[in-house]
Formats: structure tokens, sequence, C-alpha cells
């Protein structure tokens, strides 16, 4: 029976070596980044758990993110967010009011291009929101850069925290210069259709936007994103 029971063993953690060497991105997802991401859900409930949250959630980052650009972007990272993931973590008195603190920033880690590959294939498997990106149809079409930018800031003021090109518009959001380029426009529609069913104590107002208003929003961010110099 002993004779029989060590190759079984050894069957056994072989397999077990097999099935992790065969998901290498989960393998990186754990090890380079679940210290900062969750990776599992559910997002925080609580404000305290907000506050203490590190880096944006990844449990939908296959119904968030383009897998292109992912796969670009874990190789040569970019400060999405001017003032980091809590804003006043980071901001400080300055001579005309808050000033970001760039030194209380620290870099993202780069990945090498095999290793994006593998992570950017095994973020885009985290698909916890499948539902809400189901129920969103964006029509295909285009608006006008100004007709665009005036419904974003002078109807809804969204540049009060989110930047459309560097170093223009709030800081306590993620800039918007990239996101035609960062984001499914699925998930756009529906992030500002309800935040909230995202990110339950995200402090993003809900403003009850209207259908045609989000797909104005939609196309207005796939304009800026095609513009010289701000896309990056």
């Amino acid at each position: 029976m002993r004779r029989l029971l060590i190759p079984l063993l050894a069957l056994a953690l072989a397999a077990a070596s097999g099935a992790r060497a065969a998901d290498p991105g989960a393998d990186l997802l754990a090890q380079r980044c679940a210290g900062c991401h969750a990776l599992a859900g559910p997002a925080p409930q609580t404000l305290a758990q907000l506050w203490a949250r590190k880096a944006p959630d990844l449990f939908y980052a296959g119904n968030k993110f383009r897998a292109e650009w992912l796969r670009a972007w874990l190789q040569k990272p970019t400060r999405l967010r001017p003032a980091g993931e809590f804003y006043p973590d980071h901001v400080r008195r300055g001579a005309k009011g808050d000033e970001v603190d760039a030194t209380t920033l620290a870099p993202h880690v780069a990945l090498s291009a095999a290793d994006a590959g593998a992570a950017g294939e095994a973020l885009m498997r985290l698909k916890a929101h499948d539902d809400l990106v189901a129920a969103e149809k964006i029509e295909p079409g285009t608006i006008s850069k100004s007709m665009g930018e005036m419904t974003f800031d002078k109807f809804l003021g969204c540049m009060t925290c989110h930047e459309i090109e560097p170093g223009f518009g709030g800081a306590s959001g993620p800039e918007l210069y990239t996101a035609g380029q960062r984001l499914q426009a699925q998930f756009v529609a529906s992030y500002i259709r309800s935040p909230q069913a995202w990110d339950p104590k995200i402090w993003m107002p809900n403003k009850q936007v209207s259908d045609a208003n989000i797909l104005k929003l939609v196309r207005y961010l796939t304009v800026l994103s095609k513009e010289p110099g701000d896309a990056k």
C-alpha cells in the first residue's frame, strides 16, 4: 500500500504544480497586484473601507478595460489619478488652494512584455459585473468636441473632479483624456448611470444623467482620446 501511495502523491503534486504553471497570469496577479488591488469582491461597504483602499478594485477589470490598452499600460504605466486613490491623502495647502503632493505618490510597477500579456489576460477574465455592462446599448456615432465639452463641464460639472487634458480639470478623480482608449464604452455608460452600482460608497454623485447625455459623454470621451498630445 505504501508503495502505491508514494507515486499517487507524486502525481497529485505534479498536477497541482502543472495547474499553477498553466495560469502564470493569475500567479502574477496574486504576487504583484493583490497587495494593493482587490482581485475579488465585494467593493468597500463602509466609508472606512473606502478610505483605506490603496488602489482601484480589479475584480471587474474585464468589464472595465480595453485589453490592448491594458497590456501596453502595464509595461509603461502612467499616472491615471493625479492625486492618487484617495485625494485627501495626497494634497497639501498651497498658495492657491490644495496642491497635489507628488512625494506621497508611489510609482506603479512596470511589467515585462511577457508578464504584461499574462497579467492582462488574467485581468480580462475578471468580470464580476457582466450584468451591468450587458444592460448598456451604445449606438454608433460621434459628437463635436465643443458640444461634448459643454455637456461634460457646463451641464454636468464633471471637470470639477476630472482632467480633460494634463493639468486642466479636477484631481480627485481619474483623468479622462485617455478614457476612450482605456475604458470600454459600456462600462463608461454604466458607471455614469450609477456609480454606486459598481462602488457603493464612492463619492462620485449619481446625477441621474439621461440616456441622451450618457451617450454624449461616451462619444465625447472617445473624441477626446483621439486628440494629439492628450492620448497616451
